[in-house]
């Protein structure tokens, strides 16, 4: 077999494993050895880039972002911020048809601002805003659905360990992706908003009411607000003004939630330590993905199999919209069985090479943020896709009395809200790279 051969039946080996139930990242890492040893004849190469791969991954400045940004949104937890944002949503929302929903996205959007991870923000805006939902009469599925819709802004709205480990694997500047995210999140809380307001309308039963709250009340749930504000102005804009870098930025982040935290009462020594434990869980957890992914990409590398199909759909002569549209749709495939960080650690280093030959109108840096948010929106849609979302189990887990399927059925509608705002990004590229062109 070529050294291509051997790239391309990679591929149904790992898919093979991971249906196995293989863990992605050891999945990746036993494919990337293996295929190593085919190609090189032996295992030298393979354990040597063991040693070598190891150290030069975990060695990265970039990735000590990652156990920040998972720090500052278990401080935010500690500090009572979710419970805030989702009261001062609930003061100017709840009122509304399908008002309370609409505030349980509102706080997620606000606390994504400073939690950078989906699965947290949904855990987290499902403890808070459950109980009030079915306080308030709304339906099991619609609930666990809109909390499970509405934890995925946690990896669009900035800062996003996603978008961190994006612009790693594509050489971009973490603060123009942060800063290309915005409009594009606004957009989707928005959306869901809408999907509610519609929802709610299709279905009579599926929304309790909830009396207005005075002004004077409404004011003083805003109030409350302002840590998580002054947080997320001071990373995001930190990071982007050149005050601090992207690291420092997280770690500062992660002082500001813990100073809140700890004045607020939320955090101690015994809250501190799991909070510690938790970050290195999960930090450990992604880091072992990437290294897995480091493998099998280095691996793919080696055989040129990204650089030959970038050449060969260069070649075909498609519309680039057509390929874009193709890759998208892959991507949804995808997202029913993978979660987001392997999705992107996989296929980034294919799909990327393809995507930079084609010609979309924009410059290089713009094609690739572009692209970037738009693979983040499609992920974040698989995160809410049956049968594998992770986001309808971690919600569903929290409410057993509500059936899986009910919340398959009520999670339809948002990921139909998703797919418009992926068309409206894609026909319009100026919503996501304005911002870039207007503040340089």
């Amino acid at each position: 077999m070529s050294n291509i051969e051997i790239g391309l039946a990679s591929f149904p080996v790992l898919i093979g494993l991971i249906f196995l139930r293989v863990p992605i990242g050891l999945s990746m890492l036993l494919v990337g050895l293996g295929g190593l040893y085919f190609v090189t004849g032996g295992w030298n190469v393979a354990f040597a880039r063991l040693k070598s791969e190891t150290y030069s991954t975990f060695s990265s400045y970039s990735l000590s972002i990652v156990p920040m940004f998972l720090l500052m949104g278990q401080f935010a937890t500690l500090g009572g911020m979710s419970t805030a944002l989702f009261k001062a949503a609930e003061a100017w929302l709840g009122h509304r048809k399908g008002g309370v929903a609409m505030s349980a996205v509102g706080a997620c959007a606000g606390f994504g601002a400073i939690c950078g991870s989906s699965l947290a923000t949904a855990a987290t805006m499902g403890q808070v805003a459950l109980p009030e939902l079915r306080r308030y009469g709304y339906s099991g599925g619609f609930s666990t659905a809109t909390l499970a819709a509405g934890g995925t802004l946690g990896i669009l709205i900035p800062p996003s360990v996603i978008l961190v480990i994006y612009a790693i694997l594509t050489e971009q500047n973490i603060a123009k992706l942060f800063l290309a995210a915005f409009i594009p999140g606004i957009l989707a809380a928005i959306g869901y908003m809408l999907t509610i307001s519609v929802y709610v309308r299709m279905n009579p039963g599926s929304a309790g009411v909830r009396p207005p709250m005075p002004y004077a009340e409404r004011f003083a749930a805003l109030f409350k607000v302002w840590p998580v504000l002054l947080v997320f102005l001071l990373v995001v804009l930190g990071i982007y003004l050149g005050w601090f870098t992207p690291t420092e930025g997280a770690a500062v982040g992660a002082l500001g939630t813990g100073l809140i935290a700890l004045f607020n009462g939320g955090l101690n020594r015994v809250t501190l330590s799991e909070s510690f434990l938790s970050t290195a869980r999960s930090t450990a957890m992604i880091f072992f993905i990437v290294l897995g992914a480091a493998f099998y990409n280095g691996f793919l590398a080696l055989t040129q199999v990204p650089q030959e199909l970038a050449g060969w759909v260069d070649n075909l002569g498609y519309s680039p919209w057509v390929i874009l549209t193709i890759i998208l749709l892959l991507y949804l495939v995808f997202g029913c069985v993978m979660d987001s960080l392997s999705m992107i650690l996989l296929t980034i280093p294919i799909f990327f090479p393809i995507i930079s030959v084609l010609d979309f109108g924009l410059t290089p840096e713009e094609t690739a943020i572009w692209f970037g948010i738009i693979v983040l929106i499609v992920v974040e849609v698989g995160l809410i896709t049956p049968p594998v979302g992770m986001n309808l189990f971690v919600i569903n887990s929290m409410d057993r009395n509500t059936p899986m399927i009910e919340t398959y059925k009520a999670v339809m509608y948002f990921v139909a809200s998703d797919i418009v705002r992926v068309i409206i990004l894609i026909a319009f590229p100026v919503i996501t790279v304005g911002l870039l062109r207007v503040l340089h």
